[in-house]
């Protein structure tokens, strides 16, 4: 595989509910515009219905009495959050993480654009790297966890020599940041 093919802005979007310009303004390495948590989440949930839909081909009434049924909230309510109108509740908006499945909790629909693609490149990171095997043969499947940040990190940065500058530039503070957010949450 290609690096523009394991970082391809259209799955990515797709993994983190992000426009395809936001993650392709990442992956130069550039920030994009600022926002609020409200935009991020109505934004969000946007995507994952506006995604559900298409998938679907069911209707926005159909999604809305679903989610209306399942969650204990009126269906009209239900419509104005998955059309991006209105912010859920906590409440809601942990239900919608159940709904819609996606991984992360709540921080999914609140993280910060550059967070939210960390999140989505860490598994592409670690099917990188080799898989030691066990004395049979077999792959350990702890291996991975044995190995220590600066391991995952050489390997990862060792596998991109071949990038542009650019993508080397995000794909290495994507790594920072992905140890320092490891590290805060540790220290909690």
């Amino acid at each position: 595989m290609t690096w523009s093919e394991l970082l391809n802005s259209k799955e990515l979007a797709a993994k983190t509910a992000l426009s395809e310009d936001t993650v392709r303004t990442l992956l130069r390495g550039v920030e994009p515009p600022a926002d609020t948590v409200s935009e991020r989440v109505r934004a969000r949930v946007k995507a994952l219905a506006d995604a559900y839909l298409a998938r679907t081909g069911k209707r926005m009434s159909d999604l809305a009495g679903n989610i209306s049924r399942e969650l204990g909230v009126s269906a009209f309510w239900a419509r104005q959050v998955c059309s991006g109108e209105k912010v859920p509740s906590v409440e809601f908006l942990h239900g919608l993480v159940g709904f819609f499945g996606v991984g992360g909790g709540e921080a999914f629909f609140t993280a910060p654009a550059p967070e939210a693609l960390n999140r989505a490149l860490l598994p592409i990171l670690a099917a990188l790297q080799p898989r030691p095997e066990g004395p049979e043969g077999a792959t350990d499947p702890l291996a991975a966890v044995r190995l220590d940040y600066d391991d995952v990190r050489g390997i990862a940065l060792r596998r991109a020599r071949d990038l542009p500058p650019d993508r080397w530039s995000v794909l290495n503070a994507t790594l920072k940041a992905l140890l320092e957010l490891d590290e805060s949450e540790d220290a909690q």
